[in-house]
């Protein structure tokens, strides 16, 4: 399965996703030469439509959704004929034979499917792609998170997916992983020599990752409640995030290497209990307030009803190996905060022992910080200690910050759409920005715990007012250890 898929099939394709991402996506790649001659995009969704009814709407959302500088009528114009719609409903055999007739010829070719859908849907769309025989040796499928709701659920899906193809033709979203930035984090790591020796406890202090959201629900109402912030933000984002931040090196850059010492991170986290999670994670629900100047309503208002669902989480976890033992990661994340914002922060110690500041005069000594910003904007900063300037005898030292904007520094580069990477992945066969069946497991073992200690503990979420970055009590989470969170 090395060849690059020539059709891909797109279910959920009348939804938001595909709107915002995938076709723009589509486009982008089709612009830049970078999808196979030929290529066929069948687009299905329960909605009868005709073909040209549908590629009007992809073009409507084109122009929506692209920077005006990117949308190119003639490009437009070649990806509308690159696509066929065929409404299928699960379930439906007609409709699935009817869709194998859109294909009949090509599937030898290398056929991609990605599953744009609800997590319910995924099984039955799989059987009944099996039932019209467009599962072979040659077809891909991806999946949209989340893939089940707990353990249990998410070996549900799994094995059901499983049993119709093989490991290395699942394919599971994490749209993060597309992002330049947290790929970035491994050409970091690894391909510079000065911050590999200091990456473990002997030097890091601490690690802070916070992604923070400053809308609300947004018309996902029937989604998000029951679900809350641990299981949509933390399970997968954030954990993949903390993975490749805590990670061994792999022996070489290949999916099996690099997903291999992932998974080994996700395995060593401490599991949690109805004591540990009193003092080591915070749930909160945003009230009413003010985000960026406008007035916003709470959780329940916009529910329409009380909910104990949990829209802000921060944690304090810990990977208990040889590396990372004794440095606490503090996770947070959570919607209508001050700003959106997704950051890694490494706090790295104190100098063992400082020359400057004697005689009780002051030095302002500060230990070395690095920032590592994903969202809005991209860069990486590190903190020094510099001498201020001037002619006195004591030596009074000053942070500065040494910064690269990846923006500046790739100035000509088009920052892309996390989802052009991961579809040119799935097309050409490359699973290494895709998650593994045993990292998920392995994310779902550590999560389950965590909502079986609130369960224990009778953990309800505290209140916190819309435009603050969560209750009162996740700053008490962090400054009990001595550290503060980087806002």
């Amino acid at each position: 399965m090395t060849e690059q898929s020539a059709t891909f099939l797109l279910f959920g394709a009348t939804g938001d996703l595909a709107r915002r991402m995938i076709f723009p996506s589509l486009y982008n790649l089709l612009s830049d030469g970078l999808l196979p001659d030929d290529f066929l995009i069948v687009a299905s969704g329960r909605t009868e439509m005709e073909d040209d009814a549908f590629r009007e709407q992809v073009c409507t959302s084109l122009r929506e959704f692209l920077p005006g500088d990117r949308y190119d009528a003639q490009t437009a114009e070649k990806l509308k004929a690159m696509i066929a719609y065929q409404p299928v409903d699960a379930g439906n055999a007609a409709q699935f034979a009817a869709l194998a007739e859109r294909i009949d010829g090509r599937a030898e070719r290398g056929l991609s499917v990605y599953l744009s859908t609800p997590p319910s849907l995924f099984a039955p769309t799989a059987q009944g792609l099996a039932a019209a025989g467009l599962i072979d040796g040659n077809t891909r499928i991806a999946m949209e998170k989340p893939i089940g709701k707990d353990l249990a659920s998410s070996k549900e899906v799994n094995d059901a997916i499983g049993a119709l193809f093989a490991e290395e033709q699942i394919f599971r979203v994490d749209h993060y992983l597309g992002k330049e930035t947290v790929q970035n984090l491994l050409a970091l790591r690894f391909g510079n020599v000065m911050f590999e020796p200091l990456w473990n406890a002997t030097a890091i202090d601490h690690v802070q990752i916070t992604v923070g959201e400053t809308v609300g629900l947004e018309g996902r109402v029937s989604y998000y409640d029951g679900v809350g912030a641990l299981r949509d933000m933390v399970q997968n984002h954030m954990l993949q995030i903390l993975s490749i931040i805590a990670m061994e090196p792999p022996a070489r850059m290949d999916p099996t290497a690099v997903r291999d010492e992932k998974v080994k991170v996700l395995r060593s986290l401490r599991p949690m209990n109805g004591e540990t999670v009193k003092t080591h994670s915070v749930r909160g629900q945003y009230t009413p307030g003010a985000v960026g100047g406008q007035i916003v309503t709470g959780y329940a208002d916009e529910l329409g009803h009380a909910s104990g669902t949990e829209t802000f989480v921060a944690l304090k976890a810990h990977i208990d190996n040889w590396r990372w033992q004794g440095v606490p990661f503090y996770l947070r994340t959570g919607k209508r905060m001050p700003a959106r914002q997704s950051e890694i922060q490494i706090q790295f110690k104190p100098v063992r022992h400082s020359i400057f500041g004697r005689n009780g005069g002051g030095s302002g000594l500060e230990p070395n910080t690095l920032i590592i910003r994903l969202q809005p904007e991209e860069y990486i900063r590190l903190t020094i200690m510099s001498k201020r300037p001037g002619l006195e005898r004591q030596v009074h030292l000053e942070e500065v910050s040494l910064d690269v904007s990846l923006t500046a520094a790739f100035a000509g580069q088009r920052r892309r759409i996390a989802y052009e990477r991961l579809i040119l992945d799935l097309l050409a066969g490359d699973p290494t920005l895709f998650v593994r069946r045993d990292e998920v497991e392995a994310q779902w073992t550590w999560i389950d715990s965590i909502i079986e200690g609130w369960q224990e503990a009778n953990m309800k979420p505290a209140s916190y007012a819309s435009g603050n970055w969560g209750p009162s009590s996740a700053i008490a989470l962090i400054e009990r250890d001595g550290a503060s969170w980087h806002d």
